[in-house]
């Protein structure tokens, strides 16, 4: 007799994503798209009240309804949690203390992983969609300083394409216009950093453009997406189908 057990409503979703309400198009290669990735992903959307948010209460108007759909997709059966927006790396401490699962907030914690398999002579790239957003505070809560590794962060215009797009939260748009102002940023990064050994997309949504921009720059790509097909087999290892173990 093997024996099996419930507790759940659903089940083989190991990998929850957090995801804010949106409207804006994700094609396939988008964190928000399911068909992204290999394996099954479950999807928690996040209600945010950004209106009245100060200082003071910025935690209980953004960071608790995140801890709240973290231990909702732990309580449902998933093995890690992943969010769908870079910004939350500012909260890497904060959500993996909320829960008892590994949480996944932004691909930047994969910098010293990236560090450490480079050259000393080499740089690490981050793209993100507000560059001067990228500080010391987002780099120490990955677990890592930009006093101790080299990296060089680039961004788009404020008024980019793929900002009235994504940012602004627009339902329909064009394609080209997003992806030509993510190859003028990426071409201009290379051009400003030769050094450059690899870049990470710290933002999630420029992963439909992953293959465009290492042509462009012909180096190691790092993203959420790979990230999680990797978290995938660690949380569900596999059958090696002729190991004898089995």
């Amino acid at each position: 007799m093997t024996a099996i057990k419930g507790g759940y409503t659903n089940y083989g979703q190991d990998i929850g994503i957090l995801m804010m309400r949106t409207v804006f198009p994700r094609l396939v290669g988008d964190i928000g798209n399911a068909r992204t990735f290999s394996m099954p992903v479950r999807y928690q959307i996040v209600d945010v009240d950004p209106l009245n948010m100060t200082e003071k209460n910025a935690d209980s108007r953004l960071l608790a309804p995140f801890i709240e759909a973290a231990r909702q997709l732990e309580a449902e059966g998933c093995k890690a949690i992943a969010t769908s927006c870079g910004f939350l790396a500012g909260f890497q401490r904060q959500l993996a203390d909320a829960v008892n699962i590994p949480v996944f907030t932004s691909p930047l914690i994969l910098v010293p992983m990236i560090y450490t398999a480079l050259s000393r002579k080499r740089s690490i790239g981050i793209l993100s969609e507000y560059a001067q957003g990228m500080n010391e505070q987002y780099f120490n809560q990955a677990g890592w300083s930009s006093k101790n590794i080299p990296v060089h962060v680039s961004g788009l215009e404020a008024d980019s394409a793929f900002s009235q797009m994504i940012i602004a939260d627009n339902p329909e748009g064009n394609w080209e216009p997003m992806a030509a102002c993510i190859r003028e940023m990426t071409e201009k990064h290379m051009e400003q950093y030769p050094d450059t050994g690899a870049l990470v997309l710290e933002c999630a949504n420029y992963a439909p453009f992953t293959h465009m921009i290492q042509q462009i720059a012909q180096v190691p790509v790092f993203g959420m997406n790979q990230l999680l097909e990797y978290i995938s087999t660690c949380v569900d290892a596999p059958i090696y189908p002729h190991n004898p173990l089995y």
